[in-house]
């Protein structure tokens, strides 16, 4: 027996839903394991994990009215696929196709659940649309940054101009990258800004040359216009959202702690990595709290970002501030005093691939 018109129809409009709703549930499992599996990011894969149990988990009666009007077998949609859909695609392109993809099935479902014999609620779908969009955009900027991050290990020479007795910055920078430094971040507070910008870009040239990361300061206008590859904050700097905003979204950003609390604040406010200290006496900052292995300790066991050491770090304790949880050290001028950067940065770069040994 043939069903009735209105039968018909919303049986037709159930499949619509069906086919919606298993996409959601596609998409959404795959955005959550590249933010678990890829990223090691709790807050992005707790925000898609419920997203996906509060959409897929529905009553188990309209649950039964799906299956019964689902007919795959039957889906003219089948085999048909767009000649671009079959090409390859990096990382960010597939979040964002499966973003798209989820977000246009909410819709759909958002504009069916306000016909009167559908029992959604359409408001839950809208909103969970535009949840989605930032979300897409926090995962593809994590992504996108996700190389520069990982490189945040071994020797992080910061070329501060106190230090530099007339030697040029980008000479000594070259001297410390031959020893072996991954990272190279300018630190100057004395040279105006329209000066510091040559010296910036050609430090971020050298850097790129060498596959070497280059980090900027406190100064998010420098960092912009060299294009470095990202920018350090300190607890008096501009706030880390704000950077965050107005940062491209491949640069990282790194913040400076002396306590635990400000640990977890940095990283729940979007830091890429944080640099603790300091961890030992340094005639580098003036009037700067010694915090110790201990906090280090501390820090590494409540915060899951690439920790870097930072404050009276030399050859002869590198190893103690590897062994308290460090992925990285911060080194001004137990190379920058030193009579050959070079050979200093080496020794210290022998020292830390060693673990001591």
């Amino acid at each position: 027996m043939s069903m009735a018109p209105s039968e018909a129809r919303a049986n037709q409009t159930l499949r619509i839903i069906d086919a919606s709703l298993n996409r959601i549930g596609e998409g959404l499992r795959l955005l959550e394991d590249m933010a678990r599996l890829l990223l090691n990011d709790v807050t992005l894969t707790q925000q898609l994990k419920t997203m996906r149990h509060e959409l897929i988990t529905g009553d188990w009666a309209l649950n039964q009215q799906l299956l019964q009007a689902r007919n795959a077998e039957g889906d003219v949609g089948i085999g048909l696929e767009a000649p671009q859909q079959a090409k390859e695609k990096a990382l960010p392109e597939v979040v964002t196709a499966n973003a798209r993809r989820v977000q246009q099935s909410l819709r759909v479902i958002e504009e069916l659940a306000k016909l009167p014999d559908i029992k959604l609620d359409s408001q839950r779908f809208k909103q969970s649309r535009f949840d989605l969009y930032t979300i897409e955009r926090n995962l593809i900027s994590k992504l996108l940054r996700k190389d520069k991050v990982a490189g945040i290990s071994g020797l992080y020479a910061i070329i501060d101009a106190q230090f530099l007795k007339g030697r040029r910055h980008v000479e000594v920078a070259e001297q410390v990258i031959k020893g072996g430094a991954k990272i190279i971040q300018l630190r100057d507070k004395t040279t105006d800004h329209r000066e510091l910008l040559p010296i910036a870009q050609e430090l971020k040239s050298l850097c790129a040359q060498h596959n070497v990361l280059f980090i900027v300061n406190d100064y998010l206008d420098l960092a912009l216009a060299a294009d470095a590859d990202g920018l350090h904050l300190g607890q008096d700097d501009l706030p880390i959202p704000v950077a965050r905003r107005l940062l491209s979204m491949d640069k990282i950003l790194g913040c400076s702690v002396a306590t635990v609390d400000q640990a977890i604040t940095a990283q729940s406010e979007g830091a890429d990595y944080i640099a603790a200290g300091a961890i030992y006496p340094t005639t580098s900052r003036e009037a700067t709290e010694v915090i110790g292995l201990d906090t280090l300790r501390l820090i590494k066991k409540k915060v899951g970002l690439p920790l870097v050491a930072i404050g009276g770090i030399s050859q002869d304790n590198v190893i103690e501030a590897l062994a308290a949880g460090a992925d990285s050290v911060a080194v001004i001028g137990a190379i920058l005093e030193a009579e050959s950067p070079q050979e200093t940065a080496r020794q210290i770069v022998a020292r830390l691939e060693s673990k001591g040994e």
